[in-house]
């Protein structure tokens, strides 16, 4: 195979699964009326709890106003709250609403759940080697 064509592989491949992952993950998120990066939002809150925006964005690796934007709507549809702090009026904390919790109690548990269903479906082997091609890849991308 062709250089240009390894190349054209690798992007078709990282594009498809992402696809894929996005239409396995949509479902749950799609109950609550979010995207699945919204989702990516609410289960990192969930997990971790209250915080800045800038840590939000660092954990999901994207920009702090590609996550503000999506906070805006979680905010809209009462899914998150902001709270200025009261030691430093300039930083805004972000944490999951009270009623979304109310409402959906083990929605980080959920995600995690089918994400777990999807890794085992491969052996082990298998999945160390996605893993090894997977952080290869992002290696590849930060250089």
């Amino acid at each position: 195979m062709e250089p240009l064509n390894k190349n054209i592989e690798v992007a078709k491949l990282f594009n498809e699964i992402v696809s894929l992952l996005k239409g396995k993950m949509s479902k749950k998120f799609e109950k609550i009326g979010t995207t699945m990066p919204q989702g990516m939002i609410i289960g990192i809150l969930s997990h971790h709890g209250s915080m800045k925006i800038s840590e939000l964005s660092r954990h999901m690796g994207l920009s702090d106003s590609t996550v503000s934007v999506m906070l805006d709507k979680l905010e809209k549809q009462e899914i998150v709250e902001r709270i200025r702090s009261k030691e430093d009026k300039r930083a805004v904390y972000v944490s999951i609403s009270a009623n979304f919790k109310k409402t959906n109690k083990n929605f980080h548990l959920q995600v995690e759940e089918n994400i777990r269903d999807i890794v085992r479906k491969g052996t082990r082997e298998e999945i160390d080697k996605i893993i090894e091609g997977l952080n290869t890849f992002k290696k590849i991308l930060r250089d």
